[in-house]
C-alpha cells in the first residue's frame, strides 16, 4: 500500500535565521492538491503580542546544475546519487 502525503508537509528549524536577516524562522516542503511545494515561515507577533507564524508556500525553484570537467564522473548519463 502507497502512503498518501496529499495535503501534508514537513517543516524543519532554520538554525541560522535571525530577525535581522530577514530568513525564514522554519522551511521544508508540502504537497497541497497533489502538487510539490516549498513552505517557509516566519516567527510574528500580532498588535495584541500574541505570537504566531506566518507561512508562505511557493513552487520549488529549479536548481541549476553546474557542469563539471571531473573526468572522474560517470558518461552513461546515470544521476551521480
Amino acid at each position: 500500500m502507497e502512503y498518501d502525503n496529499n495535503n501534508t508537509g514537513v517543516l524543519f528549524r532554520n538554525e541560522t535565521a535571525t530577525p535581522e536577516n530577514k530568513q525564514p524562522y522554519m522551511t521544508g516542503k508540502c504537497e497541497v492538491n497533489g502538487k510539490d511545494m516549498q513552505v517557509a515561515g516566519w516567527m510574528k507577533e500580532s498588535k495584541a503580542g500574541k505570537k504566531f507564524l506566518s507561512l508562505k508556500f511557493q513552487e520549488p525553484q529549479a536548481r541549476e546544475v553546474v557542469a563539471s570537467n571531473d573526468s572522474s564522473t560517470s558518461t552513461t548519463g546515470d544521476v551521480p546519487f
